[in-house]
Formats: C-alpha cells, sequence, structure tokens
C-alpha cells in the first residue's frame, strides 16, 4: 500500500488538461507532482499553468524521479506497453490511457510486466464509473427491461477537417493508434457492455475504407455475442458520413423494456421505455470525466480496494477490437 500517491504523468498533452489531469490532485491521498513532455517549452508551460512542481521533457528522468511512485501514461497507444512495463519494472504503479496498447499482443506483455513485478496496472476507462452510465447499469441490474436480449449500436460521424485537407491526425494512423476512429471510440464501447455484460465470446465482422482519406478503416460493420446468456449485438461505426447524419445511440431491449442512451453525446439523456412508462434521466458528467474512475484507482493503491477498470478487463476489449478487425 502506498500512504501518499505522487503521480507523474508521461506525455501531458490535451487529454490531461480537463479530462485527467486536475483530478489526480482533487482526490484524498494523491497529488500530481510532476509532468513530462518531449517538448520541453509544453512541458513547462503545463507545469505552470496546472501548478505541478516539476517537468521533464524526458521519459527517463521522470520515471526515476524517486518522489514519483505512480505513472500515468497519456501518450498515443504505440508507446503505452513501452513506458508502462518501464515503470512497473520501477514498481511504480500504472494508470494508462485507452486503448491499453496497439494489439493484444502488447497488452498481454503489460499484464505480464504487471504480475512479474507485482505492481497495480489500471486502464483509463472511465465510463465504468460515471453517473451516467452507471445509471444505465444499475436500470438492468434493477430489471426495468427484463432479461436483455440484444444490444444496437450505432456510431456515425463526418470526417474531420484535418482529414479533408489531407492532413490527417495520429488516430487515424495504424502505426501509432493501432487502427482508427473505430480503434479510439469503439474500445470505450466495448469495454463498457464487458462491464455490463461479461466478456464478448464471439465477434463476426466486415470493415473497410468508404472516404479513402487516410490508411486506416473508415466504417465497420460487426455482430457479437456475450458469454453469459443469449445476449446478442450488432454495431455500425462509420466515420465518413454528412454532417446531418451523425448519430451516436446504443440502444439494449429486454423481455421487459428497452434503454437508449449516448456514448459521447454529453447532453443526450438515458431514455428507459417499458409497457406502462416512458421515462428519461439528465445525468450530467463531472467536469474532469476521469476523476471518479482515478478516485477508485488512488483508493486501490492506498487501501486494496477494487478498482473496475483493471489490465485483466482492458485486456478483453483490445482482443474484441483485434477480432472485429482481424488482427491476429
Amino acid at each position: 500500500m502506498i500512504h501518499k500517491i505522487q503521480w507523474g504523468i508521461i506525455g501531458c498533452g490535451e487529454v490531461t488538461e480537463l479530462k485527467s489531469g486536475p483530478a489526480f490532485n482533487l482526490t484524498e491521498g494523491s497529488s500530481l507532482h510532476a509532468v513530462m513532455r518531449r517538448d520541453a517549452e509544453k512541458a513547462k508551460d503545463y507545469a505552470e499553468r496546472h501548478q505541478v512542481p516539476k517537468w521533464y521533457a524526458d521519459s527517463d528522468d521522470l520515471l526515476n524521479d524517486p518522489e514519483v511512485n505512480a505513472i500515468y501514461i497519456a501518450t498515443p497507444p504505440d508507446t503505452h506497453a513501452h513506458y508502462t512495463i518501464k515503470a512497473l519494472a520501477l514498481h511504480k504503479p500504472v494508470y494508462v490511457e485507452k486503448p491499453m496498447a496497439l494489439n493484444t499482443a502488447e497488452c498481454e506483455a503489460m499484464l505480464e510486466a504487471s504480475i512479474k513485478y507485482d505492481t497495480p496496472l489500471f486502464v483509463a476507462y472511465y465510463r465504468r464509473a460515471l453517473p451516467y452510465f452507471l445509471k444505465v447499469k444499475r436500470l438492468i441490474e434493477d430489471g426495468h427491461i427484463g432479461e436483455p436480449m440484444h444490444v444496437e449500436i450505432r456510431l456515425l460521424q463526418p470526417p474531420k477537417e484535418d482529414e479533408l485537407e489531407g492532413t490527417p491526425g495520429w488516430r487515424v494512423n495504424p502505426k501509432i493508434s493501432g487502427g482508427g476512429h473505430f480503434h479510439d471510440l469503439a474500445s470505450h464501447q466495448f469495454d463498457f457492455l464487458d462491464f455490463l455484460f461479461g466478456p464478448i465470446e464471439k465477434v463476426e465482422a466486415l470493415h473497410g475504407n468508404l472516404g479513402k482519406l487516410y490508411e486506416s478503416d473508415d466504417v465497420v460493420v460487426a455482430g457479437f455475442q456475450a458469454e453469459k446468456g443469449n445476449l446478442y449485438g450488432a454495431g455500425i461505426w462509420s466515420f465518413s458520413v454528412p454532417e446531418f447524419l451523425k448519430e451516436d445511440i446504443c440502444i439494449i431491449t429486454g423481455t421487459e423494456g428497452q434503454i437508449r442512451f449516448s456514448f459521447f453525446t454529453t447532453d443526450y439523456p438515458v431514455w428507459l421505455k417499458t409497457k406502462t412508462q416512458e421515462l428519461s434521466f439528465n445525468i450530467q458528467h463531472p467536469k474532469h470525466v476521469q476523476q471518479d474512475l482515478i478516485h477508485q484507482v488512488v483508493n486501490a493503491l492506498r487501501t486494496g480496494s477494487h478498482c473496475v477498470s483493471t489490465a485483466d478487463s482492458a485486456l478483453r476489449t483490445n482482443k474484441i477490437l483485434d477480432e472485429v478487425c482481424k488482427k491476429h
């Protein structure tokens, strides 16, 4: 157990500005002690704006800082395994961004390192701890829709401006991200379904590139089956539709009712429909969306309590991504 968690961030980029970074100082027994970014000026600027005591431009300097006893890795997925294994070898617990790594093999190496060095590894699938998504889970567990039968996911998005201009970002470069927007976004969705219904055991999928704006797939169609019970699912992910056709919805249908919610549209209510009623629940996300999960991570390190997002569960999600896109 660690009495006081003093975090170091490797990769203090955009995701750490609001979603995660400030939350390390808002949890009891936790503080953000140092940050690192290869661009020294940006690392210094981040540290000054967020009142972080130390900043580095070299990852080894941060990893070897004796006052830093836990590491948050917020780099693109191509370096997750590298930094995670180095930190674990120093017996410093790791909280790593999602997807856990480029592929299943890298995730397995990370989990093996966590076991070898007897050091915890957590993954930033923060929807497992957000009140909005926990409401969905409670509605199912309380029997409001009876026995769940099937799940439908539709995520349709237009191309990004930089993609239309011929300068796509790293998220659609498979060598950096592991895939494209599907890997970045569907990872959250499959992880949450794992949280709701247990591991997904069977996947059948088609994938391709309709827009030809970048190397990775921009359309995926998949069917899947959960391990427990007769729960079936289907999803379509398309990232080349016109703006007016944007859609982001998940529908869970049971023997007694249906739940509708959104994974990424922040003002979309959780809807419950049964034979006798239709209700909506407006649940706002906290200012720092990773704060609830970071609170669990800190408590797990300080007291040994349970955290809902671990290397084991995140590895299962990467396996699904690989299976859908035929990566073995």
